[in-house]
């Protein structure tokens, strides 16, 4: 006598339509902040911490080097330095490359144009402050923050943490009921990105303008100068461009239709145990 299960598929509503808009919404914008940024970026390939540039000791820097009839391009990350040619620091096609820190087809425009690249950055940097705000605020009043990103108790105690992290290093993932809630990796992940990184972008970004160093010079002093500003702004680009690679690969592996439709209609396919059978 052996015992089997059937699996029933139950269509459950996942995300409300607030999430979902501001989601979209996210996407375009994180996107567009992120190829204008490095053509900001591109103009002064260097970052380095303190108020001013000490133009001898960046702690990264992307440049061409040319040797005798060869012309390389260097990425140097404090003590190390590598060769990075057709990628950073020297890149294009083969023939007609040229010295800059990031390839034409990661910026926005594609062509060198600092004052362009600005238009389009702070354009998407207002659109994606006023949808942050719009996702906050909605998601406060439906109550999703409270109800789906804040921990349990439960999901709080060491037994279950460890648990939750040995499951996902074996790419195992919650199925059934289990898979109505965010587990508390993804919440701590999604609370640290929305309440951490993206505000401290924010703020960094707000402290390389002009305006506002006029206006707030305190905010300058919080970071420890204009040019720790602009490092921090870099490492939180990074960090987001590193949460959106997990985040599309564990779509994938957990199942891209199903996550797309979800973040599309707010409808996801739970696959639910049903009962037993002789």
């Amino acid at each position: 006598m052996t015992e089997s299960r059937s699996v029933a598929k139950v269509l459950t509503y996942r995300h409300t339509l607030v999430v979902r808009i501001s989601h979209w919404l996210n996407v375009l914008s994180i996107c567009l902040l992120l190829m204008s940024g490095l053509q900001i970026f591109n103009a002064h390939p260097s970052l380095y911490w303190g108020q001013k540039a000490t133009f001898a000791e960046p702690w990264l820097h992307m440049g061409a080097v040319t040797r005798g009839e060869t012309t390389m391009g260097v990425t140097t990350l404090g003590p190390l330095s590598f060769n990075t040619t057709g990628l950073f620091g020297y890149s294009g096609k083969v023939g007609a490359r040229e010295p800059r820190g990031f390839p034409s087809w990661a910026t926005i425009p594609s062509y060198r144009a600092l004052v362009d690249g600005r238009h389009w950055h702070f354009f998407f940097a207002w659109l994606f402050v006023l949808n942050g705000a719009f996702y906050v605020i909605g998601n406060l009043l439906n109550g999703h923050i409270r109800r789906d990103l804040l921990p349990t108790a439960d999901q709080l105690t060491r037994k279950h943490l460890w648990h939750e992290i040995i499951e996902h290093a074996r790419l195992r993932f919650p199925k059934g009921e289990e898979a109505r809630r965010y587990n508390v990796i993804q919440k701590f992940t999604y609370l640290a990105v929305i309440f951490g990184v993206l505000p401290l972008m924010i703020l960094t970004g707000l402290t390389m303008s002009p305006a506002v160093n006029a206006g707030q010079p305190w905010l300058v002093e919080v970071f420890g100068g204009r040019q720790s500003a602009r490092s921090l702004h870099f490492i939180c680009a990074n960090l987001i461009v590193l949460f959106v690679l997990v985040h599309v690969a564990l779509v994938i592996v957990v199942g891209f239709f199903n996550s797309m439709r979800s973040m599309i209609t707010g409808r996801y396919v739970l696959e639910i145990e049903d009962g037993d059978a002789a």
